[in-house]
This record gives C-alpha cells, sequence and structure tokens, in this order.
C-alpha cells in the first residue's frame, strides 16, 4: 500500500498548488481530497473481489478525476485528464510505462459508465458510481448505467437496495 500512499501524497500536493487558480469549480478541492482516497479505498476492495491488482486499482482510482482537478470542471474532464496524468504518473517514478498507460486508460474512459472497459477500469467506474453516492452527491445514480452499477455492487454485498 506504499505507492497508494505516495501517490496520494503526490496528489496532495497537486490539489493544494490549484487552490486559488480556478475561481469557480464544479466541485470543491476539499471534495477532490476526499473523493481520491475514499474512491481508492473502494477500489482495493473492489479490486480484490474480482481478481485484479488491487494496489493498481486504488491509484488509479486516486487520479480517475486528475482532469476535473486541473481544470476545475467536471464535462469532458477524463479525456482532459488522459495526458496530464501519463505525465504525473512517469514524474512520481512510482510506475513501470505499461502502468501509466493503464491506469491512464482508466482516467480517459471512467466516465463512460454505458460501456464496457478492461477490469480495471470497470473497477474504477463502480467505485466512483459507489462513492459519490455514498456522501450523498447529487445526480450519483442519474441514468441507468449507473444505477446499474450501484444496484449491482449492492446487491453483491446483501445491502437490499
Amino acid at each position: 500500500m506504499n505507492r497508494v500512499l505516495a501517490l496520494e501524497n503526490a496528489i496532495l500536493e497537486v490539489i493544494r498548488e490549484q487552490e486559488g487558480r480556478i475561481e469557480e469549480r464544479d466541485e470543491s478541492l476539499n471534495w477532490e481530497s476526499l473523493h481520491m482516497t475514499s474512491c481508492a479505498r473502494l477500489a482495493w476492495l473492489m479490486a480484490e473481489e474480482r481478481d485484479v491488482d488491487p494496489e493498481l486499482a486504488a491509484c488509479a482510482a486516486a487520479v480517475h478525476d486528475f482532469g476535473r482537478i486541473l481544470t476545475g470542471r467536471q464535462e469532458g474532464h477524463a479525456e482532459a485528464g488522459y495526458e496530464p496524468v501519463k505525465e504525473f504518473l512517469t514524474a512520481t517514478r512510482l510506475f513501470e510505462d505499461w502502468q501509466v498507460e493503464q491506469i491512464a486508460e482508466a482516467v480517459r474512459h471512467h466516465s463512460e459508465k454505458d460501456r464496457t472497459g478492461t477490469p480495471l477500469m470497470e473497477v474504477i467506474k463502480d467505485a466512483d458510481v459507489v462513492d459519490c453516492h455514498q456522501y450523498g452527491i447529487p445526480n450519483a445514480l442519474d441514468g441507468p448505467d449507473r444505477k446499474r452499477r450501484y444496484h449491482d455492487w449492492a446487491n453483491r454485498h446483501a445491502l437490499g437496495f
């Protein structure tokens, strides 16, 4: 888990650097910090259940909203995060090139809740939906694909929603 913590600390530095740079953000930087760590924990647990590398999943979940952290905007943030997150991950020197690419692709496609991607992408999408719902984010379950993802997860864990 040391790589996850190291990555989260590096992201917190990026978040601190963003303070005051964008006057109006779609989500606060406080939310970005909370969502990053909470999604990473959920992704670790979900990855263990699905035979996906839990450390890689937690790292991908931690950076999945990198585009929104940088731009302040929800719209288009997944694609906007692709290149910057590759640069960021490479600069951390925590990952091999193939891992950087897998994480960056998960970032790029995490908003496509209606499409099936790699197992890593699916973990990130599900962790994102569950985390947003558990914190009461408006519109967290908007759309049939988000609802399906949440209900599938809840039913697997006998939450009965």
